[in-house]
């Protein structure tokens, strides 16, 4: 589903993400764990075409390396950007219009609307609320849901558990779960390393701006060097 090499980013004259090669076959969960200021969330950007970047991406067979950010929504690829990003002064109906801004299909929004609100009640329950008013948990859900309303084939998800107690972030990855089961394909980031590669078939670690091992998940949760550095052993 996703091809990417030599990917590089360079932010003036300092670069964050220094030729990183990775695929992610369709249907999978894979995982990009690593420290803050690993150049994870910028990989990210890279590929939702958010900062400029040099190397291939292929996404389903396509070079998107020219494609502007709007298109990609178009051909199934969403960003959960990290902070969540939700428009505070909308509801949170409203946000979940949003994520359906490219598509015309009016009958089939409604039924996805729908489907939104019930994998996440919480959401039902708020449809009518301004979405600043909502909490960190909650914002996450909303995010997650506004991308699936564009019907996305693969999802980019970014620090899903980021400054969320740790009952919400078990119930956003049970969100995640429940995504990945209906064939979305989907790359992670995440801090969290151990709920990261929980959660994926694969995992890639990366460092200072490189992919530097790669393996299977359960590989990885095994792997000493992981285990030391991210897993707290």
């Amino acid at each position: 589903m996703l091809e990417v090499r030599e990917l590089k980013v360079h932010y003036g004259g300092s670069a964050a993400v220094k030729g990183v090669d990775f695929a992610v076959a369709g249907g999978e969960t894979d995982g990009l764990i690593g420290a803050n200021g690993a150049g994870k969330t910028t990989t990210l950007k890279a590929l939702a075409r958010i900062v400029p970047a040099t190397g291939s991406v292929r996404y389903d067979g396509h070079d998107i390396g020219r494609w502007p950010a709007h298109r990609l929504i178009g051909e199934g690829l969403a960003l959960v950007p990290e902070g969540r990003g939700v428009f505070g002064r909308l509801t949170v109906a409203e946000n979940l219009a949003m994520g359906a801004y490219a598509r015309r299909d009016r009958a089939g929004v409604r039924d996805d609307l729908e489907k939104v609100f019930a994998m996440l009640p919480r959401l039902a329950e708020r449809r009518t609320q301004l979405a600043g008013t909502l909490s960190g948990g909650e914002q996450q859900m909303l995010a997650i849901g506004r991308a699936l309303v564009s019907r996305p084939r693969m999802l980019l998800l970014d620090e899903p558990s980021m400054g969320l107690a740790p009952l919400i972030v078990q119930k956003v990855f049970e969100v995640i779960r429940s995504i990945a089961a209906q064939g979305v394909t989907i790359l992670l980031v995440e801090q969290n390393a151990r709920l990261a590669l929980e959660v994926a078939s694969r995992g890639y670690v990366m460092e200072s701006g490189r992919i530097t091992i790669s393996d299977t998940a359960d590989a990885l949760l095994r792997d000493e060097r992981v285990r030391n550095a991210y897993l707290g052993e």
